[in-house]
């Protein structure tokens, strides 16, 4: 018999795998990319603006791996669009009250806002022919709304996957208030890590690199200090984690936070190596938080 006191044992596991698990760390990358683009787009300085058009380029097409990714998880994907559309009016379908219906149409509208970014970012840089795209971003004031718009559906997208498991009634994921916040912040975190990891690879000196840099560090020790209230938060049924999923879990609290926090400390223990070292770290931890936190509540 089972000897924990949650209620939610008693649900039907969602059978959610890989695919839902990546579309998890594609979708925080999508949005936290985006909302940090945004970011350095009112706050950077004029020679910040290469790292803010990297973040609108990694957004797009992570959003549209993201729909590939759930749309293949579908038992039958090529009715995706019913999510959206009623199949007998054509009409668009919007459920205030549930999950999925606003989660699908926040996920459109994030795409095209990421769509927007992207090309005003291309055109910024010369690679699209279309000079009318560069006042999609700030400091236009058409592009200021624009970005703040999308920085707000940015914000949603990495959040959502959080709020999205609180509401159903599966054990750890309904047991604790603090999973939105963990993958908004967590978003933020491998968001500013990749960002970072493909500006050291073009190797961009800007001010802003180490000024992500920084952002970074406090926001992976946000990260832990968000997990650690979530374990607490948990009570009892943090025994569920008393498993091979706990270990991994420790992994990532081991290599995905402390290391890193260690390397943002002292950044001369990897050298030249420092950034790249913290932020595939950084990636890592991110990755294996939402593999323990998909794949443990569903197997018990």
């Amino acid at each position: 018999m089972n000897t924990f006191p949650s209620s939610t044992f008693f649900s039907a596991s969602p059978d959610w795998g890989w695919l839902v698990t990546l579309y998890f760390f594609v979708g925080g990358l999508a949005g936290g990319c985006y909302f940090i683009a945004v970011l350095i787009d009112f706050f950077g300085r004029v020679t910040d603006r290469p790292l803010a058009r990297m973040g609108y380029y990694i957004s797009f097409p992570c959003i549209v791996l993201s729909g590939i990714l759930l749309t293949l998880d579908l038992k039958r994907p090529e009715r995706f669009w019913h999510m959206l559309i009623e199949s007998n009016t054509f009409r668009p379908m919007f459920k205030v009250w549930s999950p999925m219906s606003v989660g699908s149409w926040g996920l459109t509208l994030f795409g095209l806002f990421s769509l927007i970014g992207f090309l005003s970012a291309l055109s910024e840089e010369g690679r699209l022919d279309w000079p009318q795209a560069r006042l999609w971003r700030p400091p236009a004031p058409l592009g200021a709304v624009l970005v703040i718009i999308g920085g707000l559906l940015g914000f949603f997208v990495a959040g959502y996957t959080g709020v999205l498991l609180s509401v159903t009634n599966r054990p750890i994921w309904s047991d604790t208030p603090l999973l939105g916040m963990l993958f908004i912040i967590s978003a933020a975190s491998i968001s500013c890590s990749l960002i970072l990891l493909l500006a050291e690879r073009s190797r961009w000196t800007m001010s802003g690199v180490r000024a992500l840099h920084d952002m970074d560090a406090w926001v992976v020790l946000l990260e832990l200090i968000v997990l650690i209230a979530l374990m607490f938060s948990l009570g009892p049924v943090f025994r569920a984690w008393l498993n091979a999923w706990g270990l991994v879990l420790f992994i990532v609290i081991l290599l995905g936070m402390l290391a890193p926090l260690a390397l943002f400390w002292r950044r001369d223990l990897l050298g030249e190596r420092n950034l790249v070292g913290t932020a595939v770290l950084v990636l890592l931890g991110g990755f294996l938080l939402r593999l323990v936190i998909v794949f443990s509540a569903q197997g018990v």
